[in-house]
């Protein structure tokens, strides 16, 4: 366990709507200066669970703390040292990029000459000096997804919520509002990210948690899960599915794992290359060795939890 503080700690946290329980019972801790991500499908129970710490939706049993401070719905302790950096582009469109971050300053009554200040020096942070008096419309989509980042740092947060913060953007975008992601953690402060971008997760997490049907399948830092779960190599073999019992049985004595996914055989292994050795010699069409990645991992556990 990471020895630094503990800023948010959650004890069989638990959420329900009517008959739909949609955080189930979990258990975690986020640490000082770390990136901590969520990775699930859609209905994973990830949104769900940083409203909850983020004082904007009632927990139904459990606890959560963030930094001591136990998270009920309206603290306004925990919401004042608290960046959010929401899914949607909730933007005033009637309002200029620097308009939009001086009406948002005063949420937090953060004094008018100390919000200049503040607003300027964001502006620049997130590479829109140009655009400082356009309207919201005149933005592209990554141009707003970084007007987010700037607003949700306008308080100085000890923690960031960064709820899915890339959807939709391209990969020049998406690059940069890593990059200052990156920045941020840099300088101390906590992240909280939920995502469903898998290079996402394993450029900017320390830690982070799979979760499905509001439960916690694995936790552990990318690299840690990707060699537990899938191994060092992946072996793609796309072939008939009546031929993989002959296949998986030539290959017994590799101690490769194995699953069939749609029209294609998986092998995972620490060292894929006394399998291609072999493959080579059957004379197989279209065989694929590759290094594995957090998306084998994320399809491992939760693909085959939806089929089952």
């Amino acid at each position: 366990m990471n020895s630094k503080n503990p800023v948010i700690v959650a004890k069989n946290l638990t959420k329900k709507y009517g008959n739909l329980t949609a955080v189930d019972g979990i258990s975690f801790e986020i640490h000082e200066g770390e990136c901590f991500g969520f990775l699930g499908p859609n209905g994973a129970g990830k949104t769900t669970t940083i409203r909850m710490i983020h004082c904007v939706s009632p927990i139904t049993s459990g606890t959560v703390t963030v930094l001591g401070k136990p998270s009920h719905i309206d603290n306004r302790e925990i919401k004042l040292i608290t960046g959010v950096i929401p899914q949607e582009i909730n933007l005033d469109p009637d309002l200029t990029v620097y308009e939009n971050l001086m009406i948002f300053a005063k949420f937090f009554d953060i004094p008018h000459i100390e919000s200049k200040k503040r607003v300027n020096e964001l502006i620049d942070f997130v590479e829109l000096e140009s655009k400082r008096n356009s309207k919201i419309d005149e933005l592209s989509t990554g141009m707003k997804r970084r007007l987010l980042v700037a607003r949700a740092l306008l308080n100085n947060p000890k923690l960031i919520i960064a709820d899915e913060p890339t959807t939709g953007l391209d990969p020049q975008a998406r690059h940069l509002i890593w990059e200052r992601l990156r920045s941020l953690k840099s300088r101390g402060t906590t992240l909280l990210l939920t995502t469903q971008y898998m290079e996402e997760a394993e450029q900017l997490c320390d830690r982070l948690m799979v979760m499905h049907q509001g439960r916690i399948l694995k936790e552990g830092s990318p690299r840690q899960l990707i060699s537990d779960e899938i191994g060092r190599e992946v072996v793609e073999i796309r072939i008939a599915k009546e031929e993989d019992e002959k296949l998986i049985a030539q290959m017994a004595d590799l101690a490769c794992g194995h699953e069939r996914v749609g029209d294609t055989l998986y092998f995972y292994c620490r060292d894929g290359h006394e399998l291609m050795k072999k493959i080579v010699d059957f004379n197989l069409p279209n065989v694929l060795n590759r290094p594995a990645t957090l998306e084998d991992v994320f399809l491992k556990l939760t693909g085959r939890s939806l089929i089952e």
